[in-house]
């Protein structure tokens, strides 16, 4: 039977639209669900540790840059969004759906505090008939062997007697243009059949396509497989970079020379490293699991090593680049250019550029960086060490002994950058439509 007592009430709530959808943390992945939902006509409770983010939605304010304004202020106006810290609110929702981190810890292990803390932080609140999703990035089992056992001793409830219980990856793709929370297919895993008809009815009402899979177990390692997809090829791309500079050619144009074939290929770009909370995390998330098969993915952290090591790489560049101007690196003025993980958002998670800076400056390298988006960078091995944006003037640029171009911001004149500079790095290929002043780029 694929029912229990309370599954029917609940399906019949949220096909009237009457289910109160609660979200358990508010950043890159929480926001945006919760507003499709409260857009899609839901009662929506972002619940959230940080005060700042509440109060910030309280009153209907963004605090992520490519999330409108408008969007927050009108669902926040009309009551369909709010916001609290207190987690007993969450014994008010008929659904609770975990959008928390996974990172890596200091011996790149999974980390999993965060799901365990969200999990103790709703368990005492959890009521006969709710649904309870992780959307969390994460190693196949995590749902049935970490977050269940948790929500289960501490509500004396049973998942997928009592309550539901479902897993359903996040496939957020911070400013993209061309996708949306909505419009983005969406993977589902139950617990119990049960669990995936609530789960499947609940997204299904605000997502234009819902992907049934046969467990949460799937579902999770779908997840990785996507993002291991991108971390190999990537690599692939990494590699062929630094063959391409001993051979003397442009990687960038041999991938656009191949990507000309209309069939079994799919360009992929090289960079400086890997950033953004998944594809830099989850290869180690799935290679840590599988040791507990005793199966070695020996491909899966080759492709790791080399994207770690892109930094190292980029690094080393700079340095011959600046002998070859007779400029030793200690002591040489270097401007960033970009510290965010990708263009065009604000979002600094595992960012590469901030590895670069970190090398350089061990190396007595004097770093200042420019990022439209970024006003304060963090160091990633010092949270004391804070890098300031500082303003892209010619001045600037012109004080410099080398422009290293690590994010590759749309807002950038790169001409002028160019034209201005004494020598660029550029590991993004965003000077690639520069003509004057070619002979002072070092591609990287």
């Amino acid at each position: 039977m694929r029912e229990f007592t309370q599954t029917q009430e609940l399906l019949e709530k949220i096909a009237l639209r009457q289910a109160k959808v609660g979200i358990v943390g508010l950043g890159y992945v929480g926001l945006p669900l919760g507003l499709a939902f409260a857009d899609g006509g839901f009662p929506t409770l972002g619940l959230d540790v940080d005060g700042r983010k509440v109060e910030t939605i309280s009153k209907g304010k963004s605090y992520i840059r490519h999330i409108p304004e408008e969007s927050v202020a009108r669902l926040t106006a009309a009551g369909k969004l709010e916001a609290t810290v207190d987690f007993s609110q969450a014994a008010s929702c008929d659904a609770l759906i975990l959008c928390v981190p996974t990172p890596l810890g200091p011996s790149r292990e999974p980390d999993l505090s965060f799901i365990e803390a969200a999990g103790r932080s709703i368990a005492p609140h959890l009521r006969p008939g709710q649904l309870v999703v992780l959307e969390s990035s994460t190693y196949p089992g995590t749902t049935d062997e970490v977050l269940r056992p948790i929500l289960e001793k501490e509500s004396g409830l049973v998942a997928g007697r009592d309550f539901h219980l479902a897993f359903s990856p996040e496939r957020e793709d911070p400013a993209n243009g061309k996708f949306t929370t909505s419009t983005i297919p969406k993977l589902v895993g139950g617990h119990t059949p049960a669990c995936l008809d609530a789960a499947m009815a609940l997204y299904g009402s605000v997502i234009e396509r819902v992907v049934p899979v046969s467990s949460t177990r799937v579902a999770e390692l779908a997840k990785l497989l996507e993002n291991i997809f991108r971390c190999v090829n990537i690599a692939l791309v990494n590699e062929l970079k630094m063959l391409c500079d001993r051979m003397g050619l442009d990687v960038w144009e041999v991938i656009d020379a191949a990507a000309t074939k209309p069939f079994g290929f799919m360009p992929f770009y090289p960079g400086p490293g890997l950033g953004g909370h998944c594809i830099p995390v989850d290869p180690f998330y799935l290679t840590w699991k599988a040791r507990h098969f005793e199966f070695a993915t020996r491909f899966i952290e080759l492709a790791g090593e080399i994207n770690t090591n892109m930094p190292y790489y980029v690094v080393q560049r700079t340095v011959d680049a600046l002998n070859a101007e007779g400029k030793s690196v200690r002591g040489a003025r270097i401007l960033a250019l970009g510290v965010a993980y990708k263009k065009d958002v604000d979002d600094l998670r595992e960012s590469p550029a901030l590895r670069v800076m970190e090398l350089l400056e061990a190396k007595g390298a004097r770093i200042e960086y420019h990022d439209p988006y970024v006003g304060e960078a963090r160091s990633l091995h010092d949270p004391s060490h804070v890098f300031r944006s500082v303003p892209l003037t010619k001045e600037t640029i012109v004080g410099a002994d080398a422009v290293i171009v690590l994010t590759d911001h749309g807002c950038i004149d790169y001409a002028k950058v160019v034209a201005d500079a004494r020598l660029v790095i550029d590991t993004r290929n965003a000077t690639r439509a520069v003509v004057q002043g070619r002979d002072k780029v070092v591609k990287a």
